[in-house]
């Protein structure tokens, strides 16, 4: 893994617009992320995890341009993305992919497989058409299908194999990062290892750098080096993966690593209690997220965020307890 950031978030804020009512009086603004900062390293894998509806989709979306961001700035190798128009994010397409949760809904089902891999490659103007099908085969082959596959639709394939066929459309124009959305989070167990073990792989072979948004604490432990950790649209704590295990310090990483089923029948866990209500998105934020539901709740949580802080060997925590 580099020093080198090889992409930078500052500021990043997302919002939109809920649809006007007769009901409502003013128009309602939804913060989907709120002054999410970090950097991400060439070579190495960022895990993103949180509960469903605190914005890791929405962040994922913001890195490849899906979204917009509202303000803040996403800077790749030094550029602000957000800037880019025409020709320049037609390039930006090509270093940075996206695989989505959904392998079924995210290809063609009019298209075969073969096809759905080499649109980049047209898209792009890339090589012949000779050279085009050859690189085809050869991202089938790297991901585990084989020439058979290319004449197939989606329909035709098991729910592994259609990921399979994302990340190789992915791999396809040849990227430095790949988000990956929830990959594994529609497939069976058994097939989610499968998958697991594909991305390491080829991220060792290309030596990526990945973005892992995930809900599953256990999976996210064991394809990232660093993860952070997301709730109602900020960061709340990064850190080494194996440093958040050891030694989870923002109440909220407590309270997720608390619910992860013990690895043994015999072994006891202790289960933190969670009380209260998750605070809405809709309208102006004050205080910090989780101070309705945390235990160690303070009269200056409730009016104040708590701003990112190192508190040691590259742990940031954004909790005023430290």
């Amino acid at each position: 893994m580099s020093k080198k950031p090889i992409l930078k978030v500052e500021k990043l804020n997302k919002t939109f617009k809920l649809r006007k009512s007769k009901l409502m009086e003013e128009q309602k603004i939804l913060h989907a992320l709120s002054d999410v900062s970090l950097e991400i390293f060439e070579g190495e894998t960022m895990g993103i995890i949180g509960e469903s509806g605190c914005g890791k989709s929405t962040f994922g979306r913001c890195l490849v341009r899906l979204h917009d961001a509202t303000s803040g700035k996403i800077l790749f190798d030094g550029a602000e993305i957000n800037e880019k128009k025409g020709a320049e994010l037609k390039a930006l397409r090509r270093d940075i992919q996206m695989i989505f949760q959904d392998p079924y809904s995210s290809l063609n089902p009019r298209k075969t497989a073969g096809n759905i891999i080499e649109e980049p490659l047209i898209v792009h103007g890339i090589g012949d058409t000779k050279a085009r099908k050859e690189k085809v085969k050869s991202l089938m082959k790297e991901v585990g299908l084989n020439d058979q596959h290319i004449h197939r639709y989606p329909h035709e394939f098991s729910g592994g194999q259609r990921q399979r066929i994302n990340v190789a459309r992915a791999l396809a124009l040849n990227p430095k990062i790949i988000v990956c959305d929830e990959p594994v989070s529609a497939l069976d167990v058994s097939v989610q290892a499968q998958v697991l073990n594909l991305l390491n792989s080829i991220q060792r072979q290309y030596n990526l750098t990945m973005v892992f948004i995930s809900h599953d604490l256990s999976v996210i432990k064991h394809v990232s080096d660093r993860i952070a950790i997301m709730y109602l649209g900020r960061i709340v704590e990064i850190c080494r993966a194996e440093e958040i295990y050891k030694n989870p310090k923002h109440p909220y990483t407590q309270l997720l690593l608390s619910a992860i089923p013990p690895e043994t029948p015999f072994e006891k866990t202790k289960k933190i209690e969670l009380k209260g209500e998750i605070p809405s998105p809709v309208g102006e934020q004050v205080g910090c997220p989780f101070a309705s539901r945390c235990k160690h709740v303070m009269d200056k949580c409730r009016v104040e965020i708590p701003e990112l802080i190192e508190t040691g060997d590259n742990h940031r925590v954004a909790c005023f307890l430290y």
